[in-house]
């Protein structure tokens, strides 16, 4: 029975030994397991070379928290002499800054609100940071995303969702929770984000460094100007170049623009505001508050100020155009000055957009009869935008150019024209007036630097004391062009009327209009044909004329030939009868003498044609019936006959002689 119990108690027994030597391996902290994500922090209980002098870390394996940190694996350690702390990775989210304390270092200068990483430090390696002089207190550096293997009994980091330390004692918690609040009351877990839709700069204030100079009260730019500080610091996210560079605490003249910047809270804030913007039709005029002291570019003649080049300190000469600046307008006031006509107006509680003209009121004034009325006035003037910064150095600002000059000057002036003219004069000759106020008043302006366009009166008002006088003037001038407009409306009126008929005719014109139409076309017609007629008929008497023309020039022509002919043959007929008749004359010349003279020829003759006439006519010549006569002296010739008779009558007429010569016997 012994014999078989002895091994099983010798099992036993071994067992138990090596669960209590297990049990003794793990309490004395012999070996370690660390997950890959996490790290072991190493805590030396005691050590042959003492405790750690200064500081917390032990650098030189004196007992303490030491440099170095464990990564996942199994670790061996001398029983009963370390404690390990296992501790996460410190993990920053993408978008997200982490802020680091140092819990061990050299101390903070005076005046030094964060510790200096000028050397450039590695978190990770604590036995290098301290040994390059890194400072305690919170850092200038800060962890950008990514998981850290940091050793969290020198270093706290703060993030937004947690904070990374081994916890020392209860009081330094209170002072992390102190510290995270204010960096998120600075919205310092996020990257500053400038927006370009939102038209906004950013205004830095930094809390470190050393302080602004003596009259300075805002910190010029690090560097030569503007343009080139962000060479030395990159917009303020690294501190060590910032300081190196000379840039000081306080308000910074240099702004930040749209983008996204990763700055140390701690180290400096922003503060966002919006950019400065001159609208269309303004200027805006500088008056810097830091910068050197400049020359004065105002020239000689004027003396109400100076004015400087940009970035000097004063009224700068040249006016900011119309944009959108990034103007830090902690360094300075951009005052704006229209550029485009503006209208000031003299009337009580009616004012422009600007506002320039809300304290002004109408003129009061006292005319030559007495009478006390307000006059409303509106004076359109024009600041030439190159001549903006000298009003401004000269009044300070546009509103006070007009209260403190503007004002009284026109005040006084028309106060003056005023007591020249009556009341109804002043109504009455307003258009001349107002052009005698433009052109006396421009010079006046112009010593201002201002340009008058034009000045507009009103109608004069009575004045707030209740003066109805003027009331019933103006009532009875009203009245009279009342009546003036009724004889126009009436004149109007009958214009109207006789329109009116007019209209009724045209439209009784325009019912007929299809029978004028057709009459009128049948006239035409009518007329077409007429002339059609007339030119036919005027051809046709043209045709006539020509062939008359034609025809009496054929009996022109034939006449003249027929009467050529006639004369011809007349001629011929003419010479043949002259000769003919020549040859009767000298043939009857000699029968006359050879019948004894020319009465016995004529008698012979007679005889002859008598004697031809009895042949051809048939008649007898000797008579059936013989009637007889009585004589002159009453008895009848017994011997005489008819022929006879007829005879002798043609012989005595024809020969001059006497019947009864013939019938008497000659004398002898």
């Amino acid at each position: 029975m012994s014999s078989l119990t002895d091994p099983v108690i010798q099992i036993i027994a071994l067992s138990l030994s090596l669960v209590v030597l297990a049990g003794v391996i793990v309490w004395s902290g012999t070996f370690r397991y660390i997950a890959n994500n996490r790290t072991g922090v190493v805590e030396k209980l005691w050590s042959m070379k003492g405790s750690v002098k200064s500081g917390l870390i032990a650098l030189k394996g004196e007992a303490g928290y030491q440099p170095d940190v464990l990564r996942g694996g199994v670790h061996f350690f001398f029983p009963f002499q370390y404690r390990l702390h296992i501790a996460p990775l410190v993990t920053i989210p993408q978008g997200r800054i982490g802020y680091i304390f140092a819990r061990d270092g050299s101390p903070l200068e005076a005046g030094q609100t964060l510790a200096s990483n000028a050397g450039g430090v590695d978190y990770q390696d604590t036995r290098s940071f301290l040994a390059k002089g890194g400072q305690k207190g919170p850092q200038r550096s800060m962890l950008r995303e990514g998981a850290y293997a940091i050793n969290l009994a020198q270093f706290v980091v703060v993030t937004k969702d947690h904070s990374y330390a081994l916890r020392l004692h209860r009081d330094e918690s209170a002072m992390l929770n102190q510290m995270a609040e204010i960096i998120a009351s600075r919205g310092g877990f996020e990257p500053v984000v400038i927006k370009d839709h939102d038209d906004e700069v950013g205004i830095v204030t930094v809390h470190d460094g050393p302080g602004l100079a003596r009259g300075e009260i805002i910190a010029p730019a690090v560097g030569a100007d503007l343009e080139v500080a962000d060479a030395f610091h990159n917009s303020f996210q690294d501190p060590e170049k910032f300081l190196a560079a000379g840039g000081r605490r306080g308000r910074q003249l240099q702004v930040l623009v749209e983008g996204t910047y990763f700055i140390n809270r701690l180290f400096a804030t922003v503060e966002l505001i919006p950019k400065t913007v001159v609208e269309v039709g303004h200027v805006g005029v500088v008056v810097s508050y830091t910068g050197a002291e400049g020359v004065d570019m105002s020239g000689e003649n004027y003396r109400h100020g100076e004015l400087v080049e940009r970035n000097q300190r004063g009224v700068w000469r040249d006016p900011l155009l119309p944009g959108k600046y990034a103007f830090n307008t902690y360094a300075g006031k951009v005052m704006m000055v229209p550029t485009t006509n503006f209208i000031l107006k003299w009337e009580k509680s009616v004012y422009g957009a600007h506002k320039l003209d809300e304290n002004l009121a109408e003129v009061s004034l006292i005319t030559r009869d007495a009478f006390e009325p307000t006059l409303p006035l509106s004076v359109v003037v024009h600041i030439d935008y190159r001549k903006a910064p000298l009003v401004v150095q000269r009044f300070g600002d546009i509103k006070k150019l007009v209260e403190q000059t503007l004002d009284p000057m026109v005040s006084a002036y028309f106060k003056n024209v005023a007591q020249t003219r009556t009341l109804i004069e002043l109504l009455q000759e307003r258009s001349e007036i107002q052009v005698t106020s433009s052109l006396d008043m421009k010079e006046k302006f112009a010593n201002y630097n201002l340009e008058l366009q034009e000045v507009l009166i009103g109608t004069p008002r009575p004045s707030a004391n209740g003066d109805d006088q003027i009331e019933r003037i103006l009532l009875q001038l009203r009245q009279r062009q009342i009546a003036n407009e009724q004889v126009g409306t009436y004149e109007r009126q009958k214009l109207a009327a006789q329109k009116e008929r007019e209209l009724r005719e045209a439209e009784a014109h325009a019912q007929q209009q299809t029978a004028i139409t057709q009459s009128e076309l049948s006239i035409q017609v009518k007329e077409n044909e007429g002339r059609a007629n007339l030119a036919r008929s005027m051809q046709e008497a043209e045709q006539t004329r020509a062939l008359a023309r034609a025809e009496a020039d054929r009996i022109s022509f034939l006449g003249q030939g027929e009467a050529s002919k006639v004369v011809s043959l007349a001629g011929a007929e003419a010479e043949r009868v002259s000769k003919v008749g020549l040859a009767q004359a000298e043939a009857i010349e000699k029968q006359v003498a050879a019948s004894g003279g020319a009465r016995y020829q004529l008698a012979r003759q007679v005889a002859e044609r008598f004697a031809q006439a009895l042949e051809t006519s048939g008649v007898d010549v000797v008579p059936k019936v013989s009637i007889s006569g009585s004589g002159a002296d009453g008895g009848g010739s017994a011997n005489g006959s008819l022929v006879q008779a007829v005879m002798a009558m043609l012989l005595s007429d024809k020969l001059d002689l006497s019947i009864n010569e013939g019938n008497r016997p000659a004398d002898r």
